[in-house]
């Protein structure tokens, strides 16, 4: 999606080796146009999918995942990472390992949201590891409800995430697939690489 990747370009920061800093629109500050056009694309793909609930994970993973849920004409639920005193209906819930903070956390979702029923497509702002993703997989799969497939915003196929994604047999729609990162500049996945999903073009 040139729009993203011509963000990423103006506006993300590489961090090290491998971390990518997009708060100016996505991780902090949230463009909203860029999340509407985000939104429209994944709608684009999925559209016929049946879908039923958008998934996702607090917190950057909300607001695309906000805009592709109303495309789809769907509610959006999001993983919350901590249980307050009002959830107290019986609860999915998961272990969550984020890249990006270092940390664990025991992620939910209450039962009542989610059933064998629906028809999940999962949204999530990265992909490096996969862990998040497969996280709200394993929710999915405690509900007894379909996996459809998987939208990442941005995507550092670099790092393993995709693979393990693709060996759960889910379909995925990365719509910015970072390659690298060389000499302080972000190198793109393009048409020619092999694996790269032609949809998300």
């Amino acid at each position: 999606m040139k729009l993203l990747e011509d963000r990423i370009i103006t506006d993300g920061k590489i961090l090290g080796q491998d971390i990518l800093k997009v708060d100016q629109f996505l991780t902090h500050q949230v463009d909203y146009q860029l999340m509407k056009a985000i939104g429209e694309r994944f709608y684009d793909v999925y559209k016929s999918s049946g879908i039923t609930k958008v998934v996702t994970i607090e917190a950057s993973g909300i607001a695309p995942a906000l805009y592709t849920a109303a495309n789809l004409n769907v509610p959006m639920i999001f993983a919350k990472k901590a249980k307050n005193i009002t959830m107290n209906d019986e609860l999915l819930t998961t272990e969550v390992f984020s890249f990006t903070k270092q940390i664990t956390s025991t992620v939910s979702i209450s039962k009542q949201f989610l059933t064998k029923n629906d028809r999940v497509l999962i949204i999530d702002d990265f992909l490096a590891n996969g862990q998040a993703a497969l996280g709200l997989l394993d929710l999915i799969e405690q509900a007894q409800a379909t996996p459809v497939g998987v939208g990442i915003v941005i995507e550092k196929s670099f790092q393993t995430g995709r693979t393990r994604l693709l060996e759960k047999g889910l379909k995925m729609t990365s719509l910015a697939r970072i390659s690298a990162f060389e000499d302080g500049k972000i190198k793109f996945a393009t048409a020619d690489d092999a694996s790269f999903d032609a949809l998300t073009k």
